[in-house]
């Protein structure tokens, strides 16, 4: 069997930064709408939980679509069935949904956060399969099973932290770091199992389907437009900016200065009761 030659990084590190800088983007956006959800209820907080689904999935599939700008098969002309490239977007969307869903109307325990982590993480993992399924070079592909074992592990550790993060992560500083190392795992899984890759060039094929420069404008202009609303949503909601320690400062700041009365009234056995304590101690002995 002929193995051909794959080369992941055709054109450098353009590719994995502006893939990592996508998904880094997305599961920042979601983390803080899905924290949001947190301190809402009923309809605004289906809408945070839909939001920040969208954006976290967005930004890993778009990441999975521009790290494979970057693959090639020496000899071979990279293309794309179309269905099952959309319909790879549609599962990561939908089973982050799933799993932001259950952590936001369930609880954020460990007793939740483990299976809607694990299903989160085989969506990502199915939906990057799902997408290489879907790539044609008119050659046999072969999986190293080990390596695709190890994609989906680093995808479900990945999902369940991205989740924990969610339901733990106060301000926008929090949220941004841990988004940073859901990024990065991200971007870990999706090269595991780039690397689990295997072309045979004995078996050579007319490759169908769409050439991927015919894809690049309609398949990033669509999850782009996504993720710039949904920032802007993110920045005109001062709530969703603040963490919870900020969100208090401002109600104190907000509320005025507060009466002597309310001050001993919230500061409970202080200095501020002792000396009328004393007062009424020294008027009852002076009627003795």
């Amino acid at each position: 069997m002929t193995s051909a030659t794959i080369d992941g990084f055709s054109h450098g590190f353009v590719t994995p930064a502006a893939g990592f800088l996508v998904a880094w983007l997305g599961g920042a956006l979601g983390l803080r709408c899905t924290n949001r959800a947190r301190s809402s209820s009923g309809i605004p907080k289906a809408g945070w939980l839909a939001l920040g689904a969208g954006s976290i999935g967005v930004g890993i599939w778009t990441m999975h679509f521009v790290a494979m700008l970057g693959f090639e098969v020496v000899g071979a002309r990279v293309s794309y069935d179309l269905g099952l490239t959309v319909g790879s977007l549609g599962v990561a969307v939908l089973v982050v949904l799933i799993g932001v869903v259950l952590v936001g109307y369930r609880g954020t325990g460990w007793a939740n956060l483990l299976p809607a982590g694990t299903l989160m993480g085989l969506g990502i993992a199915g939906m990057h399969y799902m997408g290489m399924a879907g790539m044609h070079v008119g050659m046999r592909i072969h999986y190293s099973v080990p390596l695709v074992v190890v994609s989906v592990v680093i995808a479900v550790v990945a999902a369940t932290a991205a989740l924990r993060a969610a339901v733990s992560t106060s301000g926008i500083r929090a949220s941004a770091s841990s988004s940073l190392i859901f990024g990065v795992a991200v971007a870990a899984m999706h090269y595991t199992g780039m690397s689990a890759l295997g072309v045979n060039a004995d078996h050579m094929s007319h490759a169908s389907g769409t050439p991927a420069t015919d894809l690049i404008v309609p398949m990033l202009l669509g999850p782009t437009v996504f993720l710039v609303l949904a920032s802007a949503v993110v920045m005109f909601d001062p709530d969703l900016m603040l963490g919870d320690v900020e969100r208090r400062a401002r109600l104190r700041a907000s509320s005025g200065p507060v009466s002597p009365a309310a001050a001993a009234d919230t500061a409970g056995p202080s200095s501020v009761g002792r000396p009328n304590a004393a007062h009424r101690e020294g008027g009852a002995f002076h009627r003795r």
